[in-house]
């Protein structure tokens, strides 16, 4: 038996780099269920395996335990809407990459993904990415966005990879540690882990002109070892982000600035919605809470009711 950390994921295959910092392809033996989880794929990215070593000459070997995830982020399968998919696990924090036009990532988009985070307490930093084609439109808007996320605890980047531009400040936040890097197709995820890796020379892919929206272009997770210490959790885009596992009265504790005055509500099984006595609709009507946070909190709250109809 031998151990080795899960660097990328097909869904059938996987590739593995063992203690001794050899890659190994590896297939999963039977059927894994980890702690009752119904999951697209049982193992992902950033999974800490043990494997049969009979095999490690030919290069394949066969894997049938599963350690402890430390945490995981998980979504709404896209084919499988009552099944989760992992994203990746055993992350350290966080990057969602964004863009504020070609193509424009929406709030709601923001905003679920950094749920996600909070419900496995993973930190989350958001990145605008594409600076360089900012009018003064989307920069006040950035600005905006900006304060309003930096205000509830959320770290916020400006950059352009393309011109360089505020890459040196994310790079430093990388060192020494797993980070999971996430966004909509075409946001430059994979431009992003170029200029982080140059030597990986992953594929990228322009804009589609007809339709605006981003190419698909990193098609499994794969992880990668940062040159500096680190290691860094590629994602293929996302056109949403459904989120699973969330209770609708369990919400507003994964929005910080909420999380703060739930004890104040008259309610303790307050929705915040028509509740009298309600200490965060009070917050949004004296400015403490964002307008948008909340309309955010209230369209997931909604879809949750919709995902539990559906199913």
């Amino acid at each position: 038996m031998a151990q080795g950390i899960v660097y990328k994921s097909t869904g059938s295959w996987y590739t593995l780099k063992d203690e001794q910092g050899k890659w190994l392809n590896a297939r999963i033996k039977g059927v894994f269920k980890l702690g009752g989880l119904t999951s697209t794929n049982p193992i992902a990215v950033g999974d800490v395996v043990e494997y049969d070593t009979e095999d490690v000459a030919e290069g394949s070997v066969m894997i049938h335990t599963i350690h402890d995830r430390r945490n995981y982020i998980n979504r709404q399968s896209p084919r499988i809407k009552s099944q989760q998919h992992i994203v990746a696990s055993n992350v350290d924090q966080s990057l969602l990459i964004a863009t504020l036009r070609d193509p424009r990532t929406s709030q709601g988009f923001i905003d679920r993904f950094l749920v996600a985070c909070e419900m496995y307490h993973v930190p989350a930093s958001v990145i605008f990415n594409k600076s360089d084609l900012y009018r003064e439109k989307e920069l006040a808007q950035y600005e905006l966005l900006r304060e309003m996320y930096e205000r509830v605890g959320y770290t916020v980047h400006l950059l352009s990879v393309r011109d360089g531009q505020g890459i040196e400040a994310v790079r430093e936040s990388l060192r020494d540690k797993t980070t999971l890097v996430s966004g909509h197709s075409g946001v430059g995820k994979s431009s992003f882990t170029n200029a982080i890796i140059p030597d990986k020379n992953i594929r990228t892919q322009d804009i589609s002109g007809w339709s605006g929206k981003g190419q698909h272009t990193t098609t499994f997770a794969e992880m990668y070892d940062l040159p500096f210490g680190g290691r860094l959790i590629d994602t293929p885009g996302m056109k949403e982000f459904g989120l699973v596992g969330v209770e609708k009265s369990e919400l507003s504790g994964y929005f910080p600035e909420m999380r703060a005055r739930l004890n104040d509500c008259q309610f303790n099984d307050c929705l915040h919605v028509n509740e009298p006595g309600c200490a965060v609709k009070q917050a949004v009507i004296d400015g403490e809470v964002s307008e948008d946070r909340y309309v955010s909190y209230y369209n997931i709250l909604e879809s949750i009711g919709e995902d539990t109809r559906r199913r």
